[in-house]
């Protein structure tokens, strides 16, 4: 599917964004002299099976939530509904590029170049503008975001790397985005 107005493609268009959010992490890492991102500078063993796991299990009791908050509370459902008619249908190949690609290059950027220099919250709270809305009803989407983002950056600081981060992030995005695209609510 083509936005309109591009010759890009959607999944090109994202996989650009998102390949130069993990490029300008990289550059600045490198720069600070710490080019791998992807485990903490001074661990010398990650604790990556148990932060895939825990990882896993973050990402689904937040998928959880958000279905629950689908199911119980208008602000949800409006946002469930904007968000679709935004995005329009998604095939399954489009699901999986958008969720690999933003979950890779949010997390090498916000916890692997950010968050080591300028702490859990602030890397966090950078995080969540990124989540900003076009108007004020997708403040909880914001708030959410910072939660997630603090979630994530706890786990990557308690595991070493950005295994487990990177498994949540993709799960919640995967997850959510196939709900959006064949769930409409009435």
């Amino acid at each position: 599917m083509r936005p309109s107005g591009t010759s890009w493609s959607r999944p090109a268009l994202v996989l650009v964004l998102y390949l130069g959010l993990a490029a300008a992490g990289v550059v600045w890492s490198s720069l600070r002299g710490h080019p791998n991102l992807w485990t903490q500078e001074g661990r010398q063993h990650p604790e990556t099976l148990l932060g895939i796991l825990s990882g896993l299990a973050i990402g689904l009791g937040l998928v959880f939530l958000s279905r629950l908050s689908v199911h119980r509370f208008e602000w949800a459902r409006s946002l469930h509904q904007d968000f679709r008619a935004r995005l329009g249908p998604l095939g399954n190949s489009e699901i999986i590029v958008l969720a690999a690609a933003s979950s890779l290059g949010e997390e090498l950027f916000f916890r692997g170049a950010l968050l080591p220099v300028v702490g859990l919250w602030l890397s966090s709270g950078l995080f969540a503008l990124l989540h900003v809305g076009p108007k004020a009803r997708y403040l909880p989407w914001t708030v959410s975001s910072l939660l997630a983002g603090a979630l994530f950056g706890q786990l990557s600081i308690w595991s070493g790397d950005l295994s487990g981060a990177v498994v949540a992030h993709f799960s919640i995005n995967f997850l959510n985005l196939r709900h959006l695209s064949r769930y409409e609510l009435r």
